[in-house]
């Protein structure tokens, strides 16, 4: 899937990774914009300079570059430098242009928030209420969607200390869970709700959550009452914990003629979005 988006009437050519879940951007075209080249070249020429630059200073974010093959100026398809969100966000960072500064503003402000959640973790749990409400998310929905944070982090705590420890591995457990529940796996759930990138439990409804939430406390109560250890044991929990949680929709389901699981999200209308692309 090859995508370009605009930045400024500018075109930045993008390619969404399916498997990772993440979108790719060209650096080059990136350059281009923050730096005012007149021409592509110029904006290569710059990133050759730069990638130099950055590359004997040992910086992690240039050595992990990728390259894709995307749409170049000629129709043709060409290998070009892409970075992720994160990675561009940092790039950024050393570029000296007034057109980067907002970034860079942005970025400050958001590490000292950070920060300061660090120090006074309240201060985390009331800036996610705010933009919940700003997004317009009614009470109820919040206090559902943070009570499930509560009982996931429970949940992740006790993988941690049952020595479960890479990423690829709460995915995994994670997915175990959601498939047994909902008979979907997270992907196919995403897909169902139109997402890509987004957090799906952004995107739940009220009843989605609080199956969530039942699958995910049943799954902790049964590992640590079966004390299990490592990812495969964890998983078995999770099976187990996952079909308490389907037996309930089911019988919901079956009392009210409705499905629990759903392809309503919270993302702007079709409408919405031409506008925001004019």
């Amino acid at each position: 899937m090859n995508n370009i988006k605009l930045f400024e009437s500018k075109k930045i050519r993008s390619e969404w990774n399916e498997a990772e879940e993440k979108w790719y951007f060209s650096i080059v075209d990136i350059v281009e914009i923050l730096t005012d080249q007149p021409h592509h070249q110029g904006a290569r020429n710059y990133w050759k300079v730069m990638k130099s630059r950055l590359l004997k200073e040992g910086n992690e974010t240039v050595t992990n570059c990728n390259r894709l093959k995307l749409v170049a100026e000629d129709g043709k398809m060409r290998e070009t430098d892409v970075a992720d969100t994160e990675q561009l966000l940092r790039l950024i960072q050393s570029i000296p242009s007034p057109k980067a500064e907002p970034f860079k503003i942005w970025l400050a402000k958001v590490g000292y928030e950070r920060m300061q959640e660090i120090a006074d973790p309240s201060q985390s749990l009331d800036r996610a209420r705010e933009n919940w409400q700003n997004l317009g998310r009614s009470e109820k929905w919040i206090q559902q969607r943070m009570t499930g944070q509560e009982t996931r982090n429970k949940l992740t705590d006790y993988w941690k200390d049952s020595g479960v420890e890479k990423p690829d591995e709460f995915a995994f457990l994670t997915n175990i869970i959601h498939q047994e529940w909902t008979g979907l796996t997270v992907k196919k759930h995403k897909d169902l709700k139109g997402l890509k990138n987004q957090n799906i439990r952004d995107h739940m409804s009220e009843a989605e959550l609080i199956f969530t939430a039942l699958a995910e406390l049943s799954t902790r109560h049964i590992a640590e009452s079966d004390k299990a250890k490592g990812v495969d044991e964890n998983a078995v929990a999770g099976k187990k914990g996952g079909k308490i949680a389907k037996n309930a929709r089911l019988a919901l389901e079956q009392k009210t003629g409705k499905s629990v699981v759903t392809g309503e999200n919270f993302l702007p209308p079709v409408k919405e979005i031409k506008k925001l692309k004019k």
